[in-house]
């Protein structure tokens, strides 16, 4: 359960990170809070799958890397050993079930181009089926926010 509290820190994290020294202690002083509060509360709330991810966006192909979009037709009698395989390879970034004839969607993120074939590659043989990659051909910036807390007025919080 999100408590007003947490619902004030999440909202004040989302979009901006203090980039000092301390930065956990910087929040803590814009919330009026611990430095250690803070750090505990987000603690707690990657615990309990409240947030899943806690951590900075890079633009890896900036760095040469690449992340790729990839999907896999898999039969749900073999779903879950699949799921375990494609879970199993470090490059592997995040890994979802979709209701869709390609019913297993994941994101490779690697450090080259040719790192990312190659994982991609090696996924396909492991699990025995065809692996579709969808490479980002363009980066749009859509930064979508949803408060956690509960306002009111407009929808500009007004």
């Amino acid at each position: 359960m999100l408590t007003p509290e947490d619902a004030r820190l999440i909202d004040h994290l989302h979009g901006g990170f203090p980039l000092v020294d301390r930065p956990f202690a910087a929040v803590a002083a814009q919330l009026g809070w611990s430095e250690e509060r803070v750090i505990e509360r987000l603690h707690q709330l990657l615990a309990q799958g409240v947030l899943t991810r806690f951590g900075p966006l890079f633009q890896i192909e900036r760095a040469g890397g690449q992340f790729v979009l990839a999907a896999i037709a898999v039969p749900e009698e073999r779903f879950d050993a699949v799921n375990a395989v494609v879970n199993s390879f470090p490059e592997v970034a995040h890994n979802y079930r979709r209701t869709h004839q390609l019913n297993m969607w994941f994101v490779v993120a690697a450090e080259s181009p040719a790192q990312a074939q190659d994982a991609l590659a090696r996924i396909e043989e492991a699990v025995g089926l065809q692996v579709f990659a969808f490479p980002k051909e363009e980066e749009y910036f859509v930064e979508l926010r949803l408060p956690a807390l509960a306002t009111t007025g407009d929808a500009h919080g007004a």
